[in-house]
């Protein structure tokens, strides 16, 4: 994810300012869910002027239902187009949107209580959609108000509330009410899957994202191997398994007169050479043994279930592999060598002690003259 993603700075209003990518993105989300509503009020006006057709509501109904939803689906338009929305954490309105939209159906209910099924019913499809997007706490409360308006109307309206089939037009005006209103119901299950659908693929390339983070995290960017931290992890874990019995030894490993080379060559010779031992060495170990770098020219080999004497033979075969290599492929008068410290696990040691006594003899192997293995007899 792009640092321009997440960065959502405030301007001197103290209004939030989105990266315009994102500002895009919830504008063309805004527009698209602005365009469904204005379809929902021109099918829905479609069967009032039906029942104004066949002299079951006057044709002022239509009309005004028709104006009014120009009006509020204008009004949230403007607040969308320009930005407004982006002030609030839910930038769609939605509770806003959805609790004017219940007032309007709740007015012509009592405007129109002889086809009164028909905005009850829209306002079911209203809270179906709204409930997707709406906290808990919000849900309820416009439930309880919805309820109690409701119930004000149906307790207080003298007359019914009705779904009027006497005539041809007014039942083919109920059907087509029907068939919208199955249509928008089946749209919002659709819309909730894609939502959940969304969710889990933004859930698993989280996921991924931070088991990269993690990978990164434990791997040193330049050779590739286990980092400082997670090389001295591995050696936790086997010192652990070493004090059940199991027999451990470990290898600080460092390059000769790495500084010569990084002075003589130039810091990218010397990053090659870096590269080209870590790569050597990994190659050349056993598939339980753990390589990585301890910092700067400096690895730790980490060789599990091995005794002083079989670690030995070990590393001095790497330190021959590396002496032997062609290093005269970055420089015609290179020449690379290691000096090795050995030690090997003792009862009750700690990661630190072992790292110490190994460290003693790397000291001691670059005193007796490099391109040595120098071995702790603890």
């Amino acid at each position: 994810m792009s640092r321009a993603v997440l960065a959502v700075n405030e301007d001197r209003s103290g209004a939030r300012a989105l990266p315009p990518d994102v500002a895009q993105r919830r504008l063309g989300q805004r527009r698209e869910m602005l365009v469904l509503q204005a379809m929902s009020y021109l099918l829905g006006d479609i069967v009032l002027w039906i029942y104004a057709y066949a002299g079951t509501v006057p044709i002022a109904i239509p009309v005004t239902f028709l104006l009014c939803g120009i009006g509020l689906n204008g009004l949230f338009a403007a607040l969308s187009e320009t930005g407004a929305s982006d002030r609030f954490e839910d930038h769609f309105l939605t509770t806003p949107q959805s609790a004017s939209n219940i007032v309007l159906q709740l007015g012509f209910l009592l405007a129109a209580p002889e086809i009164g099924y028909l905005f009850v019913s829209v306002m079911f499809v209203i809270f179906g959609f709204a409930s997707l997007r709406m906290t808990s706490r919000e849900a309820i409360i416009l439930w309880a108000l919805t309820g109690a308006a409701v119930s004000a109307i149906f307790l207080l309206q003298k007359a019914p509330i009705a779904l009027p089939t006497a005539t041809t037009a007014e039942w083919l005006a109920a059907a087509f009410s029907f068939f919208v209103t199955i249509g928008q119901c089946a749209y919002i299950g659709l819309f909730g899957s894609s939502m959940r659908k969304s969710l889990h693929q933004r859930t698993v390339e989280l996921r991924l994202a931070y088991l990269r983070i993690e990978e990164l995290a434990q791997t040193d960017e330049l050779t590739g191997l286990p980092n400082r931290r997670s090389i001295v992890k591995m050696l936790d874990d086997e010192i652990a398994r070493g004090h059940r019995g199991k027999p451990c030894s470990v290898a600080m490993i460092d390059i000769d007169w790495f500084k010569r080379i990084n002075d003589g060559y130039g810091h990218p010779a010397g990053d090659e050479v870096l590269r080209t031992l870590a790569i050597t060495v990994f190659a050349n170990i056993r598939a339980n043994d753990r390589f990585g770098r301890y910092g700067g020219e400096e690895f730790l080999l980490v060789l599990p279930d091995t005794a002083r004497d079989e670690a030995g033979p070990i590393v001095e075969r790497l330190r021959v592999m590396i002496a032997e290599l062609d290093w005269k492929a970055f420089a015609i008068d290179m020449d690379v060598t290691i000096s090795a410290g050995l030690a090997t696990l003792a009862p009750e040691d700690s990661s630190d002690a072992i790292l110490a006594r190994a460290d003693r003899a790397l000291y001691a192997a670059k005193a007796g003259g490099r391109n040595r293995i120098a071995v702790d007899r603890l």
